[in-house]
């Protein structure tokens, strides 16, 4: 069985032709309309304002409160963590990297460069 009816592949065609020129614009702004998945979504508006065969847009996820102020009270009854103990996560979070060491000097630097030198052309 079909979900969408004939006048919503019309409306839906006809919205697509005309981004494709570039004459169509979305409703409030008036601006021009350049994603094709909101050609769509403008060309099945018309459709259900036309009264074609096409179902409902979906609708947003419902919040769950009643998780969250369970989690929360959860969270409250918790005792406050020492300075000690704090500064233990914070540094396991961190990954251990390497520490920053003093530049080097011209001479080592120097003497890196004409020992490279010596070895290229062997």
């Amino acid at each position: 069985m079909a979900r969408y009816g004939s006048k919503a592949s019309e409306k839906v065609g006809k919205a697509m032709r005309e981004m494709k020129r570039g004459k169509l614009k979305s409703g409030r702004s008036g601006k021009k309309v350049t994603n094709p998945r909101q050609a769509v979504a403008i060309g099945l508006s018309e459709a259900r304002k036309a009264g074609g065969k096409v179902p409902a847009p979906k609708k947003p996820a419902k919040k769950r409160a009643a998780g969250k102020t369970a989690a929360k009270k959860k969270t409250a009854t918790k005792k406050p963590a020492t300075r000690k103990a704090a500064a233990k996560k914070r540094n396991a979070r961190k990954p251990a990297g390497r520490k920053p060491t003093a530049a080097a000097s011209r001479k080592s630097t120097a003497r890196k460069k004409t020992a490279a030198k010596s070895t290229r052309r062997k």
